[in-house]
């Protein structure tokens, strides 16, 4: 029997798309695993803006979940050890932290906040002194040092 043409399959056709996916994520998921990228992104809302902003999640291996600390918070953490477990494991649906490690890491900066602006009224005999002064950059930054002193002051 000989085949129609309209019976053969085309391998560079439709195919399902759930048979392209492991290709595509295989080679991510090695690198980081998919509770671990769910943990990154759901951190702050898994242990609030408080602690998110001092600890940050590394890594999840072996049912360890390693979390990056700054200053003295991993004493804390180790205390709140059990509750945060199982909040994250009740965030990924499932128990994949069973323990914590806890690493240290430098501080990130923080954005400053802009400082109140310098009153620019200064007492009468330090204005007089600073105004005495020839003009220039020892002048303006003697001005900026008294209105930081007297800014305090009542």
């Amino acid at each position: 029997m000989a085949k129609d043409s309209d019976d053969r399959r085309f391998v560079w056709g439709p195919r399902p798309l759930g048979t392209l996916i492991p290709h595509l994520t295989r080679p991510v998921f090695r690198k980081k695993s998919p509770a671990g990228a769910l943990l990154m992104a759901d951190w702050a809302e898994i242990v609030g803006p408080g602690l998110a902003a001092v600890t940050s999640p590394k890594r999840v291996t072996s049912g360890t979940l390693t979390i990056g600390c700054v200053g003295p918070v991993a004493m804390e953490l180790s205390h709140l050890a059990p509750q945060l477990i199982e909040r994250i494991n009740a965030q990924l649906g499932k128990p994949v932290v069973e323990r914590l490690r806890f690493v240290q890491q430098a501080a990130t900066a923080t954005p400053a906040r802009p400082r109140p602006a310098p009153e620019a009224k200064l007492p009468p005999r330090v204005e007089a002194a600073v105004g005495n002064l020839p003009a220039g950059e020892l002048r303006e930054a003697l001005a900026k040092l008294a209105r930081g002193v007297y800014r305090n002051r009542g």
